[in-house]
């Protein structure tokens, strides 16, 4: 079976569905599958095309087995509606360009979130007549009105009619959470055909015994309780409570806040920081993967924040599973199906999204209680080991392409 896989990222770049895409496509080639990978030149979140790329027509490379095209899309930062569509319809038109280099294929395998991949997805399979499988990791346009990202009624309708038109279109369609499946069996689409394979965490790569030592003592962290967000910086997450409670605990002085990573408001929140002088919040920008666990080791406490709105109950964040899988505590400010998954792996604790009080309250009473953290930990890492694991999650997922199509 060849696999042709639509994805807007994908390593070097650092994201929740670039992670998910590579796992699932490496695992798949290591068994003997051909995967072929249509994505653009690595430039997310910063919009700048990284070292050792340029943004070409078309370009080969092939990395853990999969042979990758990299396509030329107009490549801007994570920001700005009309520039950020520009983007993913360059995309879409170019990867179905691209696609004609591709020979041969048994199914095409379209992610979103953004409906312009899955488009042209679909586009492709027609074109080459192959099955046309979405993947589903977020409600489009649902998530972009709950993070007011875009109002505009007509344009929404048409966007909700393409959801329709391509669930309606899909031989099958893969989401990652059970809230998802029903949400959108709900809109008329048969269960049946419809798979749930949920976000899950590469063990080996998210050793707990990897030391965080260098980077406490780079960033002056040591003596310090370390509270962490790792990941985008984007409007879903509401990281400004971060401010609210570091400014609320200031007078802890043993507590030290850090953000890493980018995304489309770190620039706002840097500067609300320095304009309220809050100096227990310390920013480091993008980082490379490879030292995503180093920062979990450093850190005491995880925070795993989204908005107060309720489409997020349907949403599991991924990096809950590789804070588990590092052994760290979580508070997680998501209800729903992920505060389900946590209080199942009694690895965390709960807070109301949006809600400072609570959150400052978590904190300090992890602060105060050292073997909580650490049994805490060891729950959540038991846990993903049982339920979580990439590796049985990709043989789950291929076993849905192969029974179905092959």
């Amino acid at each position: 079976m060849h696999i042709i896989f639509l994805t807007h990222y994908f390593p070097p770049e650092v994201n929740a569905p670039a992670s998910r895409t590579f796992d699932n496509c490496t695992r798949w080639a290591a068994k003997g599958y051909r995967v072929t990978v249509i994505t653009g030149v690595p430039n997310t979140p910063d919009g700048i095309v990284y070292q050792g790329y340029k943004n070409r027509l078309y370009q080969w490379e092939e990395i853990g087995g999969i042979r990758i095209l990299r396509v030329w899309t107009f490549i801007t930062p994570n920001k700005g509606i009309i520039r950020r569509t520009l983007n993913f319809i360059t995309f879409m038109l170019f990867s179905m360009l691209g696609a004609l280099l591709v020979r041969e294929g048994d199914i095409v395998i379209a992610t979103s979130p953004q409906f312009f991949c899955a488009i042209g997805g679909y586009i492709l399979s027609r074109l080459k007549h192959l099955p046309f499988i979405m993947e589903v990791r977020d409600l489009w346009p649902e998530s972009i009105i709950a993070v007011e990202a875009f109002n505009n009624r007509n344009l929404i309708k048409v966007f909700e009619k393409l959801e329709m038109w391509l669930y309606e279109k899909a031989k099958c369609i893969v989401v990652v959470t059970e809230s998802f499946k029903e949400i959108i069996a709900k809109k008329g689409i048969p269960k049946r055909k419809i798979y749930v394979v949920k976000n899950g965490v590469d063990l080996d790569f998210y050793d707990p015994t990897i030391s965080g030592r260098a980077i406490r003592k780079e960033l002056k962290l040591n003596n310090k309780f370390v509270v962490s967000y790792i990941g985008t910086i984007g409007m879903a997450h509401a990281l400004y409570q971060v401010l609210d409670v570091a400014q609320k605990l200031r007078s802890a002085h043993d507590i030290i806040f850090l953000i890493v990573g980018s995304g489309a408001l770190r620039e706002s929140l840097v500067h609300d920081k320095e304009k309220r002088n809050i100096d227990n919040v310390s920013f480091l920008g993008k980082q490379p993967k490879e030292k995503t666990p180093f920062f979990y080791a450093a850190s005491d406490v995880c925070l795993v924040p989204l908005k107060k709105d309720p489409l997020f109950k349907s949403v599991i964040p991924s990096k809950i599973f590789e804070i588990m899988a590092m052994a760290k505590p979580i508070i997680l400010s998501v209800d729903g199906e992920a505060r389900e998954i946590l209080e199942t792996a009694k690895a965390g604790i709960y807070v109301e999204p949006e809600n400072v009080g609570q959150l400052a309250g978590a904190i300090l009473k992890l602060r105060d209680d050292k073997k909580k953290c650490v049994e805490l930990g060891r729950k959540g890492r038991e846990y993903v080991e049982k339920c979580h694991n990439r590796d049985e999650l990709a043989n789950m997922y291929l076993s849905i392409l192969t029974e179905n199509f092959l």
